[in-house]
């Protein structure tokens, strides 16, 4: 019978110190072998070189246990894939170069291969490196092995079957001249950046697929900047098969130390206190202390914002986007709380009295975005919704980020498209749409960045024909003009009267901004945040300008008597 690797009391099992797995039906025969000859591997880089048995915290065994013991009278491995997401400093590369000497020291095929994939070649040596220490640390396994590392190759090879276990760097030659039955993926993390990392992890999935013992083993801290890519999709996956939602055909073990949602979330931003660090610490005291991480919090703290970032992420697996936004603009802070899941395009058209619309048309390699602020006719909070478009000539000249615009076009938040044309009349057929509705203002409607040039005269012209020209279009000033809107809008989040759509592309480009103090004004520019792009929040500024304003709906058709009352008479 199919393993269930959902976990639900994940959160209670690690407020008790337990390992947040699924109780699974393992060999315990087979499953305790694989313990003891972990417990009986070395540590290569400590004082005496003790055993892990001596000196490991208990989740190694654990996911150990769960590993080589999963497999089934048929030898098929029930665990055919772990994916762990555990902070540094808590033995990850000893754990995941333990997995595969145990993988080798079990293994019963002859002329096997195994593979350490880093994202990087400096990835993949830490792992070779400390597997290559736990040897030498072992007579036993010294005289097992041959290992080989002249620089340009590194390979272990076991000496009674031929079997090897050999390092490559993360690419489409990944799988050049070998087919591996153990793949051990390190920082997986670092994927979220790399276009085309899904065609390799396919490759992968693909090669371990005709072994039945395979095992594809990913093991990661959180990212410093928001999960994007490949990074995102395995993460969430791992989250569906944890709290139960996918069931389906899982071979996934998922192991995630991280803080609960609501942690993450909450405005007392919960996880900044050490009391709660055991938490995400699977391994504390081992030899990583509160103390220590405090230190390296205040360090943080007094490098800046964007080391605290970059800190937490890496040692508490916070989320950016989740429990922090990156630095700088000073309503970043709020974005996440006041965030509204039923806000829409509709929802705005069917609960709000007065729309305003905002433009960020952007150059060759940015984004044109689009945003729309309702005001809600209850109660006068805004609603907030975007729309943004990308050329090609985005996704070729900001690669680092095209991973992330991809999952944004997945998303329906960003559309991609052959030509500024396009982008042009789709912008105007969201404008239409509210002008036909009555939405907008006879003046100040439709705000646009005067300070763009380029594309943004195909937006004008596209509006003109359509009837939407001056006054309703209207120019709005750039860099600190828009620092009123900036902060009126941080006042609004902070007040909880302005609201906004669960649209990961706008939580990107908030987390993106920086506020800059230029005279006795502050402001925010693209120029300061590179390819990370803020141009979805620019055009929410510039409808905010709109809407500050108090505007009224203008040209909506006025009911006739006999709209409000069929029964109306004119007086004769």
């Amino acid at each position: 019978m199919p393993f269930d690797f959902a976990c639900p009391n994940w959160s209670e099992m690690i407020g008790a110190g337990l390992t947040p797995i699924a109780d699974l039906a393992l060999d315990e025969a087979a499953a305790e072998q694989a313990v003891a000859i972990y417990n009986n591997l070395r540590l290569p880089d400590v004082a005496g070189h003790p055993r892990l048995g001596e000196v490991s915290a208990e989740w190694p065994r654990d996911i150990v246990r769960a590993i080589f013991g999963s497999t089934d009278a048929a030898g098929q491995r029930q665990v055919g894939e772990v994916f762990c997401m555990v902070p540094k400093k808590n033995g990850k590369t000893t754990v995941a170069a333990a997995v595969g000497l145990i993988f080798m020291l079990l293994n019963r095929r002859p002329n096997a291969d195994m593979l350490l994939v880093g994202t990087t070649q400096k990835i993949s040596e830490i792992a070779f490196n400390q597997a290559k220490g736990i040897i030498g640390a072992d007579p036993y396994l010294q005289d097992r092995f041959h290992i080989v590392d002249n620089g340009s190759t590194r390979i272990i090879n076991d000496r009674t079957n031929g079997a090897r276990l050999m390092i490559r760097t993360f690419g489409m030659d990944v799988l050049t001249g070998c087919k591996p039955i153990f793949v051990m993926l390190d920082e997986v993390h670092l994927l979220g950046a790399i276009s085309y990392a899904a065609d390799v992890l396919r490759q992968i999935r693909g090669g371990l697929m005709p072994f039945p013992e395979s095992l594809f083993f990913m093991i990661t801290t959180q990212s410093d900047h928001a999960p994007a890519g490949v990074f995102k999709s395995e993460l969430s996956y791992a989250r569906g098969v944890r709290d139960g939602v996918i069931r389906d055909g899982v071979r996934l073990l998922p192991l995630l130390f991280e803080f609960t949602e609501a942690v993450q979330t909450g405005k007392e931003q919960a996880w900044l206190n050490p009391k709660l660090w055991h938490l995400v610490t699977p391994s504390l005291n081992r030899p990583i202390t509160i103390a220590r991480m405090i230190e390296g919090m205040k360090r943080a703290e007094h490098d800046g914002h964007r080391e605290v970032v970059a800190w937490a992420t890496q040692h508490l697996n916070v989320e950016v986007g989740m429990a922090i936004m990156i630095d700088g603009w000073s309503g970043a802070k709020y974005w996440q709380a006041t965030l509204q899941a039923d806000v829409t395009l509709q929802t705005i058209k069917d609960n709000c009295d007065v729309c305003t619309v905002g433009v960020d048309w952007g150059g060759a390699d940015d984004l044109c975005s689009l945003a729309v602020i309702g005001r809600r006719a209850s109660d006068r909070v805004w609603l907030i919704w975007g729309k943004s478009w990308a050329r090609p000539s985005v996704l070729e000249q900001r690669k680092s980020i095209a991973a992330r615009l991809t999952d944004f076009a997945s998303a329906g938040d960003l559309h991609l498209v052959q030509f500024g044309e396009d982008q042009a009349r789709e912008c105007a057929d969201i404008c239409e749409e509210l002008w036909t509705a009555g939405l907008l203002p006879i003046e100040g409607g439709i705000g646009l960045d005067a300070a763009e040039a380029g594309g943004l005269p195909l937006l004008v012209d596209e509006l003109a024909q359509r009837g939407m020209t001056e006054p309703l279009v209207r120019g709005i000033s750039q860099g600190y003009r828009l620092g009123g809107a900036a902060a009126a809008l941080a006042l609004k989040l902070e007040s909880r009267q302005a609201l906004h759509a669960d649209q990961d592309i706008l939580a990107w480009a908030v987390g993106n901004a920086k506020q800059e103090l230029s005279g006795s004004n502050y402001r925010i520019t693209k120029q300061a945040s590179g390819s990370a792009k803020i141009d979805p929040l620019m055009a929410i500024f510039d409808a905010v300008e709109l809407m500050t304003n108090n505007p009224q709906a203008g040209n909506a058709v006025q009911p006739t008597p006999w709209d409000l009352d069929p029964e109306y008479r004119m007086a004769m």
